[in-house]
C-alpha cells in the first residue's frame, strides 16, 4: 500500500481520492528534529506547504536503502522551502499546484493595495480605541495611478488585469518573459519600474538574486507623484515570498516619509514575532494567508491528489519541478 505523509494538512475532497485509490493517508506535522532523524522515510510521498522545511539533510534522511519517499508535494505555489537539487539527486519527484491558488493571492493583492491606500486598517485601528479620525485619513484612489509589478507570471498577469479595471496603468520587469505583453509596460530593468511607479508588488521567487531586492535605494527611487499628478505617495505590496522585501530598509522608508504604506503577507522569519514593523501605523500585514481561502484550498487539494495518483499508478506525472 502507498503511504503518503501530509504533514501541513490538505483538504478533505483529496483525502477521499487518494484513499478510494487505496492509499494510506496519514494526516499529521513532523517536527525538524523528526525529519532529520528518518520520520518521512517510512512514507512512499509526503505533501508539505510552507510550514514543513526540507533541506538536504533532511531529505537525505527520508531515503533509505530499502525505499523511502518517491514523491515530495508541494500544496501551493513557492517551493524555496525544498531543496530540488538533493530531491533530483535521489531520484525523488518534486510536484507543486502553481495554479490553483492563482485566483486567491491576486484577490489579496488587490485587497492590500486598497487597504493601504484607503486607510482601511489605521480607520479601524482607530475606531476601536475610540477615535473619529475621519478628518485625518483621507486616502487616495489607485486608478489613474503606475503599478509596478516586480516578476510577470500568472499571479502579476492576474493582478494586472484587476489592477487595470480600477483605471491604473500597469508596468513590470521579469527577464524570463519576452516581448511586448498586451496592456503592460515591460521594462528592461527594475530599477524602471521603481522610478515609474508609485504603487509596486511583488510577484517573483526567493532566490540568491531576489533577495532584498526591494530595498531602501530602489524605494528612494519611487516618485510619490502619480501618473494623473497626484501626490498619492508610494506603497509598496509583497504577496510573494519573505525576503524579497528588505523589511528594516523598508521600515526606514515609512519612517522617513519615502513610502507611505507597505502591506505584507509574507515575511522573512515566520511567525513573525516582534517586529519593528509593528509599530509603525503605515504599515499592515497577514500571517501568510495569500492562499488561504476555501476554494483555493479545495482546488490546490484535488490537483495535488490527481498528481499523486497519476505518479504512483502510471511512475510519471504530467508536470514536474525536477
Amino acid at each position: 500500500m502507498i503511504r503518503i505523509a501530509v504533514t501541513d494538512g490538505i483538504s478533505p475532497k483529496a483525502i477521499e481520492m487518494l484513499e478510494n485509490e487505496g492509499f494510506e493517508v496519514i494526516i499529521g506535522h513532523h517536527e525538524p528534529e523528526e525529519i532529520s532523524e528518518g520520520s518521512l522515510s517510512k512514507f512512499d510521498a509526503v505533501v508539505i506547504r510552507s510550514a514543513t522545511k526540507l533541506p538536504a539533510n533532511q531529505i537525505s534522511a527520508s531515503v533509505t536503502s530499502e525505499g523511502g519517499l518517491r514523491f515530495i508535494g508541494r500544496a501551493g505555489v513557492g517551493v524555496d522551502n525544498i531543496d530540488i537539487h538533493e530531491a533530483t539527486k535521489n531520484g525523488i519527484v518534486v510536484c507543486n499546484t502553481p495554479g490553483a491558488s492563482t485566483r486567491s493571492v491576486v484577490e489579496l493583492t488587490i485587497g492590500h493595495l486598497i487597504a493601504s491606500t484607503r486607510n482601511i486598517t489605521t480607520a479601524d485601528r482607530t475606531l476601536r480605541a475610540g477615535e473619529w479620525a475621519k478628518n485625518m485619513l483621507r486616502g487616495s484612489e489607485i486608478g489613474g495611478k503606475r503599478l509596478g509589478l516586480v516578476g510577470f507570471g500568472r499571479i502579476a498577469r492576474g493582478v494586472a488585469e484587476a489592477a487595470r479595471s480600477f483605471g491604473m496603468e500597469t508596468h513590470a520587469y521579469d527577464p524570463y518573459v519576452d516581448g511586448n505583453i498586451r496592456g503592460t509596460v515591460m521594462h528592461k530593468n527594475v530599477d524602471d519600474v521603481f522610478r515609474h511607479c508609485t504603487h509596486v508588488s511583488v510577484h517573483c521567487n526567493l532566490t540568491e538574486e531576489t533577495r532584498n531586492l526591494v530595498n531602501f535605494e530602489r524605494i528612494s527611487l519611487m516618485p510619490g507623484i502619480g501618473a494623473d499628478g497626484i501626490e498619492c505617495g508610494n506603497h509598496i505590496v509583497s504577496c510573494a515570498r519573505g525576503g524579497i522585501v528588505d523589511e528594516e530598509a523598508a521600515g526606514k522608508a515609512l519612517e522617513n516619509g519615502q513610502l507611505q504604506t507597505l502591506a505584507l503577507d509574507v515575511f522573512d522569519k515566520e511567525p513573525l514575532g516582534d517586529s519593528p514593523l509593528l509599530d509603525l501605523d503605515s504599515f499592515h500585514g497577514s500571517p501568510h494567508i495569500a492562499a488561504s481561502t476555501l476554494e483555493a484550498q479545495a482546488r490546490i487539494g484535488t490537483e495535488m491528489a490527481s498528481l499523486l495518483i497519476e505518479f504512483f499508478n502510471t511512475g510519471k506525472t504530467s508536470t514536474s519541478i525536477n
